[in-house]
């Protein structure tokens, strides 16, 4: 068996029902950068990768088949990406250009008792927290 090189890491793979509009949004309203971008014989994306620093997603038309997407309860679906950002500030320009971008808001920047974050809906309905606290560090 082959060693890899690299740690374990996790990523994400989203289905957008415009996945094409949705790549220049994640950029405009996200900081993204498509780092790969493959279309489909529908005009559509069969596989995109998107990164921002050490965040890649992964993007693809759902073809109309209508992938389930998460109902609100309340303000929140309960779950969705968390993308850890190296302050207080970063956190605050992003929701800043997310919401101007037609992000939906969730929660505003705001200081928790674990975490400094806020969250936002993105145009089809994913829901994105950025926070400061880096997931499996110890807090504080």
């Amino acid at each position: 068996m082959t060693q890899s090189k690299h740690p374990a890491t996790l990523h994400t793979y989203l289905s957008y029902r415009d996945a094409n509009a949705a790549l220049r949004w994640l950029e405009r309203a996200f900081g993204f950068e498509t780092t790969a971008e493959f279309p489909d014989d529908k005009g559509g994306v069969a596989h995109a990768e998107l990164r921002r620093e050490d965040v890649a997603i992964i993007v693809f038309s759902d073809d109309g088949a209508g992938y389930d997407r998460s109902e609100l309860r309340g303000p929140t679906t309960g779950h969705g990406l968390y993308v850890s950002l190296p302050s207080e500030d970063a956190v605050d320009a992003v929701f800043a250009t997310a919401v101007a971008r037609g992000a939906t808001e969730v929660w505003k920047p705001e200081k928790s008792q674990w975490n400094y974050r806020c969250r936002v809906l993105d145009l089809e309905g994913y829901e994105w927290t950025f926070g400061i606290h880096v997931p499996g560090r110890p807090m504080g």
